[in-house]
């Protein structure tokens, strides 16, 4: 089976990560994605998290009516930062042989592989599924790799610049890039309706997780700080998903 590991904060899961884990089912054929949400992200938050309790709940909800999608606790209360390395190992032990892992991520994300946690042992060890977005190329995801396995400058050349689908298969790495997923969502824009109707607040979360923010009257706070204008707003869509950074914001790396 085709598995892909898709994870982050997911504070809360929103139709962007639904609809890029559709697109990359789809297209790769992935029999499961997992969505694993990290209890102890490495990288500071701008802002305070809702509970790990919260966010895996939001998630099943979320993945309840699609088969091919898993809330996972792989990232449970380790006790331990989340580092992408760790929980891609992880999840390989529980795996068959006959299984094939890939690492679904967004570009703004993959731009700062280089500087997560063992990232060449991470390419490595799982083949990448990079979601692009307007202005990137095949050529964006070479340059981000770790140096010891960038692609060479003819190669890079030869790579267009207009392509934003295609895979680049390197001793030691193999990357593909998806075409943009056209669903954004902003963390203004879900805690802004968090004090509005469920209705409202589907507009950019799948409807049951707007039900159970309503119901456990989640982001009021945020959004009562918001309006004083303490915060800027941040698209999250599945940009939001960060792996791994050892020095400034990602979860896993």
């Amino acid at each position: 089976m085709k598995i892909a590991l898709f994870g982050g904060t997911f504070d809360p899961v929103h139709l962007g990560h639904i609809a890029v884990a559709r697109a990359a089912a789809e297209k790769f054929g992935l029999g499961r994605v997992y969505f694993v949400p990290a209890d102890l992200p490495p990288h500071k938050q701008k802002r305070k998290l809702a509970d790990f309790q919260h966010r895996f709940a939001m998630l099943a909800l979320a993945t309840a009516d699609d088969p091919r999608f898993v809330a996972s606790l792989l990232d449970a209360h380790t006790g331990q930062p989340n580092y992408s390395i760790d929980t891609v190992r992880r999840l390989k032990s529980t795996l068959k042989k006959s299984d094939k892992l890939y690492f679904l991520i967004g570009i703004d994300a993959f731009k700062d592989i280089a500087t997560w946690r063992q990232p060449e042992e991470l390419l490595a060890e799982v083949e990448f599924i990079v979601v692009s977005r307007p202005g990137y190329s095949l050529a964006d995801v070479g340059r981000a790799l770790p140096e010891s396995l960038r692609p060479t400058d003819l190669m890079m050349r030869a790579m267009r610049p207009q392509r934003s689908e295609g895979t680049i298969a390197l001793m030691g790495a193999t990357i593909h890039l998806l075409g943009e997923v056209r669903e954004k969502v902003s963390s203004t824009q879900i805690r802004a309706a968090a004090t509005k109707s469920v209705k409202q607040l589907s507009r950019y979360v799948p409807p049951l997780v707007a039900e159970y923010i309503k119901k456990e009257n989640l982001y009021v706070e945020a959004t009562s700080k918001e309006s004083t204008g303490a915060s800027a707003d941040k698209v999250l869509s599945f940009q939001e998903a960060r792996h791994g950074h050892t020095s400034r914001s990602h979860k896993n790396g």
